[in-house]
């Protein structure tokens, strides 16, 4: 593959909105760099796709990153994160370019986890596709060896949000089941992750619903951190990134539907353009 080779955009995907949370917390740490965000909503939801799926529409739209000039490239998406990550890593980039990144959103939430945990017993809150792939298990058994993982599905969750009904009386309902069934399920857990990027728009609920004594682990800010060490640390990509405070919106889906939600998720006006992977 013949991609531009001078320096681009950090690309942000994600299969709808909520990977623009990430986005924000990384513009929030890391302003000075220009950003290129795409987001699959035609296509969206990912978390109830199969394997193949996943990995075919995130390779696509990498692919899209790519071409646009972008080096490095960040799976903003816990779905694509947890079905696409590692064959794209393993079977794409030493293909077409081994010298471009692509980064997901699991690693670095689960890296945290020994300085928050004092009972070693974790609960994840995520989407069915999320769960079902057991990623979060495989990522913490190969850090931590030993700790204890809950999984809950929320199938209600990201529906409450891309409604806009996450702040109403209706969501607390499905916040608080969810959250009391992992809970009963393993009542010395004392660290939940939100591992779907839409979850950080239900904040206030889940933390009206949890103990004062579980901590709670919305991703932004750590993938963010992850990002600034990792840009540090490779400081041949880092030349490679361009600095000037610029960020982009794609979008498969017409910018009429894109930009209102997306404004929500992102805390500030979006404008964006429609393409087709």
């Amino acid at each position: 593959m013949n991609y531009p080779s001078h320096p681009g955009p950090i690309g942000v995907f994600d299969s709808g909105y909520g990977g623009l949370t990430i986005l924000r917390e990384i513009r929030n740490l890391l302003p000075q760099y220009d950003y290129l965000y795409l987001g699959d909503n035609a296509r969206a939801p990912y978390g109830t796709r199969s394997f193949d799926i996943v990995y075919e529409f995130t390779r696509q739209a990498v692919e899209e990153l790519f071409n646009r000039g972008c080096h490095l490239v960040i799976l903003a998406c816990n779905t694509a994160s947890a079905k696409a990550l590692r064959s794209i890593q393993m079977h794409v980039l030493p293909l077409t370019d081994p010298d471009r990144r692509v980064l997901g959103v699991i690693r670095p939430t689960v890296e945290i986890l020994g300085k928050t945990s004092s009972t070693r017993h974790i609960g994840l809150l995520a989407t069915p596709g999320t769960v079902k792939s057991h990623s979060y298990r495989m990522e913490i058994e190969k850090i931590y060896p030993g700790m204890e993982i809950t999984e809950q599905e929320c199938p209600m969750w990201v529906p409450l949000v891309e409604t806009g009904e996450f702040d109403s009386p209706g969501a607390d309902y499905f916040v608080k089941k969810y959250i009391d069934c992992i809970l009963n399920t393993d009542p010395e857990i004392d660290t939940l992750i939100l591992g779907c990027t839409h979850y950080p728009l239900l904040l206030d609920k889940i933390r009206q619903f949890t103990p004062a004594n579980v901590n709670i682990l919305p991703q932004g800010e750590l993938v963010a951190e992850s990002l600034s060490d990792y840009l540090r640390r490779h400081p041949s990509m880092e030349e490679r990134c361009t600095r000037g405070a610029t960020v982009e919106f794609l979008t498969t889906e017409s910018p009429e539907k894109f930009d209102p939600l997306a404004s929500l998720f992102l805390g500030s006006p979006v404008s964006s353009t429609r393409i087709t992977l």
